[in-house]
């Protein structure tokens, strides 16, 4: 018996299916979910890239997630909610999202790229996509009730408001009289739209790391977590 091809539209159609069963969610414009879910390596005039409606989600995710911690954490300051914002909508917490749904399956990718359907990177990116699908699809209400739903295992996840990776590397370098870590941008690039910085972190008497993301703030926690993950290995 032959296989099928992965990339029929029957087969695309029974995924973006089967998915919208997993985000609870009848769309009345399918062509939204389909959008969110199409990589640039497939994009064309019929089937536009996610990039447009990963700008709409990431904007979405971010004020149903504020919304949910002052509601979770009515006595915490203002510092401590935004520490944990920062956790949930990063990078781990929407590719954690994303494989849980099953995301990378329903992508529609060129037969070039089957790769991006695991990629950290674009399942993140996508995940943003499908969330402004809900929400422009849906409303607020219907975004608010997937995200609230899948986010609920991270948010109770924390008893304790997290501490990020520049916090912890500045606790380790002063806890050892090595003074503050340092960090110095050597690398930009990428094109406007999808920006990268690498950036290495620096402390006396230990070799620097380095780390990218597509801000400077995401490049700086990056490389804060590669040199503790040194230091704790050099013991």
């Amino acid at each position: 018996m032959a296989l099928r091809d992965p990339h029929r539209p029957d087969v695309q159609r029974h995924r973006l299916t089967r998915l919208a069963d997993v985000l609870g969610h009848v769309f009345a414009q399918p062509d939204l979910l389909d959008e969110a879910l199409t990589h640039a390596s497939a994009a064309k005039r019929r089937h536009r890239g996610y990039e447009r409606l990963e700008f709409l989600g990431d904007r979405v995710l971010g004020l149903i997630l504020a919304d949910a911690l002052l509601k979770t954490f009515p006595k915490e300051r203002e510092g401590d909610i935004a520490k944990r914002h920062a956790r949930l909508v990063s990078r781990n917490a929407l590719v954690h999202v994303a494989r849980a749904i099953e995301l990378g399956a329903a992508l529609r990718v060129s037969k070039g790229e089957e790769g991006a359907r695991t990629n950290e990177a674009v399942l993140a990116d996508a995940m943003e996509a499908v969330i402004a699908a809900l929400y422009l699809d849906g409303g607020l209400d219907v975004a608010h009730a997937f995200v609230t739903g899948r986010w609920k295992e991270l948010i109770d996840a924390d008893a304790a408001p997290p501490r990020d990776a520049k916090t912890r590397l500045q606790e380790w370098a002063q806890a050892r009289g090595l003074g503050l870590p340092t960090y110095v941008e050597i690398e930009a690039s990428g094109p406007a739209h999808e920006p990268r910085r690498t950036i290495e972190a620096r402390i006396a008497g230990h070799n620097p790391a380095s780390g990218s993301g597509r801000s400077k703030r995401e490049a700086e926690q990056a490389a804060a977590a590669a040199l503790l993950a040194e230091v704790a290995a050099d013991g």
